[in-house]
This record gives C-alpha cells, structure tokens and sequence, in this order.
C-alpha cells in the first residue's frame, strides 16, 4: 500500500508534467478571429488591403503569469473567412485574398492563409489553404497582433462587407 504522503507526490509530479499537454490543448482550442471591413469604395481587380487587431478568448500567450512557457512550435492549423455584415454576403465577389499576422506594429509580419481560386459562387463562407511553414511562437506572445488580408475583388459591393477571419492555431508542449 503506498503511503499518502508519496501518493500526493505522485499525483503533484503527474498534474505538473500534465500542465504542458493542458495548456497546448488550451492554446489549440480557441482561434483568433479578426473582424476586416471591404469598403463599398474599393475598386475591383485592384490589389487592397483590410487591417485588424487579431483577438482570442485565451490571448495570453506571454510567458509571465501562466504556463504559456509550456508550449512552443505555435503555427496555424486552420482559417477561415466568413461574411459577418451583410451575413448573407457572397464571398465569391473577391477573387483572391492572403492572410498575414504581425507584430501590432506591422514587423514580423507573415503570411499564414491564402486563397487563390475562389469560385463565384463560393457563398458566405470559405475555408483558405494555411501556410503552417512559420513557427509564430513570437508573434502570439505579444499583447496583440494585427491580422491583414491582401485581397482583389472580383465584382464591387453596394455597402461596406464585414467579414470574420478566424485562425485556429496548434502548439505542441515543451518538457
């Protein structure tokens, strides 16, 4: 029979060593989403941009006051965009778009989604090809980041379209 005092040690050994697998499920669970505005004035087969502050429900990624020093090799596993405002905008009026993350102040920015071949008729809602090739360790650790997409329209909207990108992103657990 194992004594209490070594079988609360066990159990504190395991809960640590298991801290670095919970925050790498945590840090995976929630995306960042960005909410980007296409200006009813923007012109049509005209590269533009749309800017954002990147925002997430577990956005503390810094290393003081919680485990985020368990994780590492954070890289995007997942984006998406989708229109928000008009909901029922078709996505397919934009023929093209990249996705970037950086620094708020624009450096280290890189490119973490594309689309190059969006249908027409794509609908509200389209899933983009990630580029998970950059670890972005550093860029989600600082206190926010900005979320650009670089887009060209294929056919001008009536109204400014909002649409929501969403990035989910995976890290793996440091021992």
């Amino acid at each position: 029979m194992i004594k209490k005092p070594v079988f609360l040690l066990l159990v504190a050994i395991l809960f640590l060593d298991s801290c670095a697998m919970l925050q790498s499920v945590v840090k995976s669970t929630f995306p960042y989403t960005a909410t980007m505005i296409i200006p009813a004035s923007a012109k049509v087969d005209e590269a533009q941009n749309a800017i954002s502050t990147g925002n997430s429900f577990d956005q503390d990624f810094t290393k003081d006051g919680n485990n985020a020093s368990r994780i590492s090799e954070v890289r995007i596993i997942s984006a998406k965009l989708q229109s928000s405002d008009p909901s029922d905008y078709n996505i397919g009026n934009i023929a093209s778009l990249r996705v970037y993350m950086a620094k708020n102040d624009g450096s280290e920015e890189v490119m973490v989604a594309i689309r190059k071949d969006i249908q027409p008729n794509a609908g509200n809602s389209i899933v983009l090809d990630i580029d998970n090739s950059h670890f972005l360790d550093e860029l989600v650790r600082q206190p926010s980041v900005r979320i650009r997409i670089a887009y060209r329209l294929r056919k001008a909207a009536t109204t400014d379209v909002s649409l929501k990108v969403s990035l989910g992103i995976g890290s793996h657990p440091t021992n």
